[in-house]
């Protein structure tokens, strides 16, 4: 990986981290396309890059953010889950991180889900998290731990489906994702040096450029969506979605079948 490889991919995570069209997804095909996709380093990078995006969400919201305890419980019970069934899937998950295939699908999917999610659950005016709530929405979120899925997207259907209001799910989301990311940062950074890789400056420097450029891109990309989502919904995420799976699709075979040619 050299530097504008990591600057990009890094504005790939900021943009589409707190966005329901999956970050994993998109870097996933980023890294294909430059031949990297498979490196170990890449898969480390893509991840601890998440604290960047962390650190916007508090910096946004720094004064909500420092709440009471009963706050901080409910993220640990919606954290929870994903805890769980990381540790579970954490192999399986790994295989499915270098299959664009399944990117495709899962966009595709999720984006037939986004055209109806205002339809089904987009009346609601909530605003207050039960725990109950919470672990639920934690459950919604394990969802992501497929490539494509979108954990902003995940957990944002899952408050609505429990009669939060959009804006409520969404900045619940945002942050669930710090308990999240941080968890698997630490945990990708553990198994990364636990398979005997080490570090060099030039990764480090890559590490930090990716978790600046992510954080300078998510604080921009977070305020845009929370006002964008208030007035016009989900919609045009699903058409996203939809057409950046066919196409991850149509590029994929249409690269296959040239290579068997």
């Amino acid at each position: 990986m050299n530097a504008l490889q990591a600057i990009i991919l890094a504005i790939i995570e900021g943009i589409t981290e707190f966005l329901p069209v999956s970050s994993t997804g998109h870097m996933i095909i980023a890294s294909s396309f430059f031949g990297i996709a498979q490196d170990d380093f890449t898969k480390l990078f893509t991840i601890v890059i998440q604290l960047g995006t962390i650190l916007s969400v508090i910096v946004l919201y720094f004064k909500r953010f420092f709440q009471s305890l009963d706050f901080y419980f409910k993220l640990l019970v919606a954290f929870i889950p994903a805890v769980i069934f990381g540790l579970l899937l954490s192999d399986f998950i790994d295989g499915l991180l270098e299959n664009p295939i399944t990117v495709a699908v899962s966009l595709i999917i999720g984006g037939i889900l986004l055209l109806k999610v205002d339809e089904w659950f987009g009346n609601s005016e909530e605003t207050k998290i039960s725990y109950l709530t919470a672990f639920k929405i934690g459950l919604f979120q394990c969802l992501a731990m497929i490539p494509g899925v979108s954990r902003s997207g995940a957990s944002i259907v899952g408050g609505m489906t429990q009669k939060l209001s959009r804006t409520t799910a969404a900045e619940f989301s945002f942050f669930l994702a710090i308990p999240t990311m941080l968890g698997a940062t630490l945990k990708k950074s553990y198994d990364y040096h636990k398979d005997g890789f080490v570090l060099s400056d030039d990764q480090i420097n890559l590490l930090i450029i990716g978790n600046v450029v992510g954080f300078i891109v998510a604080l921009i990309a977070i305020k845009s969506f929370i006002g964008f989502l208030t007035k016009h919904g989900f919609k045009i995420f699903g058409y996203y979605r939809i057409v950046a799976g066919i196409a991850i699709l149509l590029i994929h075979f249409f690269v296959q079948k040239l290579t068997i040619i």
